[in-house]
């Protein structure tokens, strides 16, 4: 009887953690939205599992490097939100797989993508057809994420009394994230004094700023550290 009774006591205790650990950090491993989240998930599967049904392992000494693991994952998860350099590190980047409508072949190479995977995520947006693509970006999670060309976007309000009509569309360019500047991204165009003085009329400073983007209509986006918000929205 007692064969029958320890691992009942055991995955009823593994299930209990569990889900105090899925309360606590569910959202972002369940997103699978990268590699380093997909591996966590395997991982605290594969300990669940092991701490239920293995009774060939002590309970303890299992439970113990569970919960170290999971104060390792928490730990990183704070360092990477402070920190863009250890997000792309552990998250990777999205890869650009069409620009102003051309096929990137040199970029597909690099990570095994081919042309019919291409293909079928298109289809699986509703494209079937390449020349309706101005951008294609396959995102770190696998799923590709397509922006149109602007005779093939569907109509929007703003369509019906269009003030400001635009033919050439651009990919979103983020000029400073975590107050800190995206450097790689600066260009002529947008360069840093350019940037300082954007900052300056609107008497801000870098280190204040969460987020500023160029928007795919050129405007600049700006996003605080502090929201001011009186009475900001607490739901899950």
């Amino acid at each position: 009887m007692e064969h029958i009774l320890i691992p009942i006591f055991r995955t009823c205790i593994s299930f209990f953690i569990l889900m105090i650990v899925s309360l606590w950090i569910g959202k972002q491993v369940n997103s699978h939205n990268n590699h380093y989240n997909f591996a966590m998930a395997v991982t605290i599967g594969s300990f669940i599992a092991n701490m239920g049904f293995d009774t060939n392992l002590k309970f303890i000494p299992i439970l113990a490097a569970f919960l170290a693991l999971i104060s390792v994952y928490f730990l990183s998860s704070i360092i990477a939100t402070n920190s863009r350099r250890f997000r792309l590190w552990i998250s990777g980047e999205p890869t650009v797989i069409m620009e102003n409508g051309k096929i990137l072949d040199g970029n597909m190479k690099k990570i095994r993508y081919s042309l019919d995977d291409l293909n079928q995520q298109l289809r699986e947006h509703g494209i079937f057809d390449l020349i309706e693509v101005e951008y294609a970006l396959l995102e770190v999670s696998g799923k590709l994420s397509v922006l149109k060309k602007t005779k093939y976007q569907n109509v929007v309000k703003k369509d019906i009394y269009p003030t400001n009509l635009q033919s050439n569309i651009q990919l979103p360019i983020e000029l400073i994230m975590d107050g800190r500047a995206v450097d790689k991204n600066l260009n002529s165009k947008y360069s840093k004094p350019w940037l300082h003085h954007e900052l300056m009329v609107r008497n801000l400073q870098m280190k204040d700023i969460q987020y500023a983007v160029i928007s795919s209509s050129g405007s600049l986006f700006i996003d605080l550290f502090e929201d001011h918000v009186n009475s900001p929205l607490d739901t899950e």
